[in-house]
């Protein structure tokens, strides 16, 4: 019994003394507290000559369907539901990521919006970008002779 730690009941103490101190109160002091229960980057962006592959770590995605990936010239955003759950078991505790996961990446330079490739693989997504290279560096505008 010594070796219990008291305080396991309040592993997520934000939650149990919300109502005690209010949301003004979180809210003033939220931004100075590590993110509790967020995701983590699991993200690594590689890049080569025009291209970038992004790789996410997604670890429990029960369909492909689950997952969403958006591009808009180089912003890169990624929503995922993250569902943990298994038949007959109750969650003791949490160290793994669950819920709705969502990250807005910025990407090093535009990309092809018709050029993308996702694919999800042992709880990893990754998704690889080319490039976006205008087709003349610089355009001649023409000249009018004004009447």
């Amino acid at each position: 019994m010594a070796d219990q730690n008291p305080f396991t009941p309040f592993s997520d103490w934000t939650k149990h003394w919300q109502q005690f101190f209010q949301n003004d109160f979180w809210g003033s002091i939220q931004p100075l507290l590590p993110p509790a229960n967020k995701p983590s980057s699991g993200m690594n962006i590689y890049k080569k000559d025009n291209e970038l592959l992004v790789v996410i770590s997604l670890p429990g995605l029960e369909k492909i369907e689950d997952a969403e990936v958006y591009v808009s010239y180089k912003t890169l955003e990624v929503k995922a539901t993250i569902n943990l759950n298994f038949k007959g078991f109750e969650l003791v505790e949490e160290g793994l990521f669950q819920g709705q996961f969502q990250k807005t990446i910025p990407l090093p330079f535009a990309v092809k919006e018709d050029r993308i490739e996702a694919t999800y693989h042992n709880g990893l997504l990754f998704i690889h970008l080319h490039r976006l290279i205008p087709n003349e560096l610089k355009k001649k505008i023409v000249i009018k002779k004004s009447e």
